[in-house]
């Protein structure tokens, strides 16, 4: 790959640095012509606010042309997130389920962290909605690297969208490198059945497994930081889990919601619940020593710990919400 030039100067409307390639007074043309003294007779706003989006997806094209971009060893595509995937799911985020989010502060700004949630609603936008809130929200910006089922990185389309999206296989050595590197590791020990588990025990968390993220967390020293989601068990409310249909087709489940499969491709819209994601207080593991990951009561009191802040955390916030749908 051809190596990137110097950046833009500039920070985005996010608060992110520019990814634009800088020109000699390290500006790109976006933020040039931004901060160029306004003329006597100013364009519309819809027009102005038209020509920005232009400019910034030909510069855009112009460095996936060129190569001018960053991959890691992982395939985490930092430009493709901010210019295509992030755009792409914020109609989502502040104008269907109106996500709002609290606790941002307990996760720290930089360094390593495991954010561990509950997860449900048959697709996994819960996931993708607390990595937005992150990237959007919190001062810091920070990307959320997440760990997948396999499945995820067997699907045409969706797997190398969620590599490039930063996420990698849910396994202890992927999740280790990546704590080791300072990055902020996102892991949902329900999996699939918190995914497809049905409506009638919606927000009742399952099981958290035998502790894993624990023992990697306790290993490489990061603070675990809960996060309980309110809102993603209404978009998609499972009926009946047809089984049969789910092996025919490798999949861990086949929902059966209100809409879908009666509605076709229409009962894959998610229903507009009204959203709350709440980041809680860190849980530090520093001082425990590594040497306690081999400890399995400390194992399971810290996995019992953690879901029991997301389970409680959850209740208060459904009590909280006024109504399904905000």
């Amino acid at each position: 790959m051809t190596p990137a030039r110097d950046r833009c100067h500039a920070q985005t409307r996010t608060g992110a640095r520019c990814r634009n390639p800088a020109g000699p007074d390290g500006l790109c043309a976006l933020h040039r012509r931004q901060s160029a003294p306004a003329p006597a007779s100013a364009p519309d706003p819809s027009v102005a606010s038209f020509l920005d989006w232009a400019e910034e997806a030909l510069e855009f094209l112009g460095r996936r042309v060129l190569g001018e971009y960053e991959v890691d060893e992982f395939g985490h595509d930092p430009d493709l997130v901010e210019h295509v995937l992030a755009p792409l799911l914020r109609p989502l985020y502040r104008h269907w389920w109106r996500v709002e989010a609290r606790g941002l502060e307990h996760v720290p700004a930089s360094g390593p962290a495991l954010v561990v949630g509950n997860h449900a609603g048959t697709l996994p936008f819960d996931a993708l909605m607390v990595a937005l809130a992150l990237l959007d929200e919190h001062p810091a910006h920070r990307s959320l690297r997440m760990l997948a089922a396999d499945l995820a990185f067997g699907l045409p389309v969706v797997a190398p969208l969620a590599r490039k999206a930063g996420n990698t296989l849910a396994c202890a050595e992927d999740a280790t490198r990546l704590l080791e590197a300072g990055e902020l590791v996102g892991v949902w020990p329900e999996g699939y059945k918190g995914l497809g588990k049905p409506y009638r025990e919606r927000y009742q968390l399952q099981r958290f497994g035998r502790g894993g993220f624990v023992e990697i967390a306790l290993r490489t020293g990061a603070p675990i930081v809960p996060v309980a989601v309110v809102g993603s068990e209404e978009i998609y409310p499972m009926l009946a889990n047809l089984r049969r249909v789910a092996r025919l087709l490798g999949f861990p489940y086949f929902p059966v919601t209100p809409t879908f499969p009666a509605l076709g491709p229409l009962g894959a819209i998610p229903l507009p619940s009204k959203w709350l994601i709440e980041f809680c207080p860190p849980i530090e593991t520093a001082s425990l020593g590594s040497e306690a990951a081999m400890d399995p009561m400390t194992l399971f009191d810290l996995t019992d710990q953690v879901r029991d802040t997301i389970q409680q955390t959850v209740y208060r916030n459904l009590l909280a919400r006024r109504g399904v749908f905000g």
